[in-house]
């Protein structure tokens, strides 16, 4: 039985595994768009109903102005790249919210949302850029349809350890069962965090696509560890996002990288017409 179930964890990760296009990353998702992307804009309506909009009509105008062009490069790319089907699933939608909190997010599908909190942070229209790529980034990796195949993925693994130790004492297999859900949670944090490296790298490479400047990315870094000083954070295996000072690392690093891919990208829809 033991056998039986490792196979059927196998199977589902040979079987179902893709590639992020321009990281390589390899990516496992069995879950469709096409269970996903409804649920994702009924989730984003029912968010803006119970939310209220920012009444600033120069800071709503700037998140949608940016948003068209960050999300327009991600469709060149796309339909550059034989991507035709999923750019057309996209719904792109950009709103800033009235709210203190530092944040910004963006559902599958491509449902943006910025709170008023972070516009400082941002601090400028390249900040803006420099988050809106990383949002737009985590719709295009389809992150959050990899989240929800990995969590399916770690419920059969919870199965399979439960089916692999059904002979063992009851001690044994709470051992074995606290291990799984440590190991598994730990592992799932690293998992998220390799979502936010990638979503950086990508949401670079977008911004710089879309005509703004990349070195903003790392300052907006920059100034959100500034804001969080004094503020003891966790250590960063047990956090679900690299700390500020590894981003800021991470992006200025790749920020020659993304700028190479940028330029190549952009010629390379020019040369499609898409």
């Amino acid at each position: 039985m033991r056998k039986i179930s490792i196979i059927i964890v196998l199977a589902f990760f040979l079987t179902e595994c893709s590639t992020v296009p321009i990281t390589g990353r390899k990516r496992l998702n069995f879950v469709k768009d096409s269970q996903v992307l409804p649920a994702s804009f009924a989730q984003y309506k029912g968010f803006l109903e119970k939310n209220k909009l920012s009444e600033d009509k120069k800071m709503t105008a700037q998140i949608k102005d940016v948003g068209a062009k960050v999300s327009a490069a991600v469709d060149r790319f796309m339909r550059a790249n034989n991507m035709q089907t999923e750019a057309d699933s996209y719904k792109w939608e950009f709103n800033l919210v009235e709210d203190k909190t530092i944040n910004a997010w963006c559902l599958p599908g491509g449902k943006v949302v910025f709170y008023t909190g972070i516009m400082p942070i941002c601090a400028n229209e390249d900040g803006v850029a420099a988050v809106m790529g990383h949002e737009v980034a985590h719709a295009f990796a389809k992150h959050g349809q990899e989240r929800m195949s990995s969590g399916q993925l770690q419920q059969l693994g919870g199965i399979a350890v439960a089916l692999g130790t059904s002979g063992k004492s009851e001690d044994a297999q709470k051992i074995w069962n606290t291990a799984y859900g440590l190991g598994s949670g730990v592992g799932m944090l690293a998992f998220s965090r390799t979502h936010e490296t990638e979503a950086d790298k990508l949401g670079l490479v977008f911004m710089i696509m879309a005509g703004y400047n990349g070195e903003e990315a790392a300052e907006v870094w920059v100034r959100m560890s500034e804001k969080a000083k004094g503020k003891k954070a966790p250590p960063q295996i047990l956090s679900t996002h690299p700390s500020n000072e590894t981003r800021i690392e991470t992006l200025r690093a790749y920020l020659p990288e993304a700028k190479k891919l940028a330029k190549l990208y952009n010629e390379q829809s020019n040369h499609t017409g898409k």
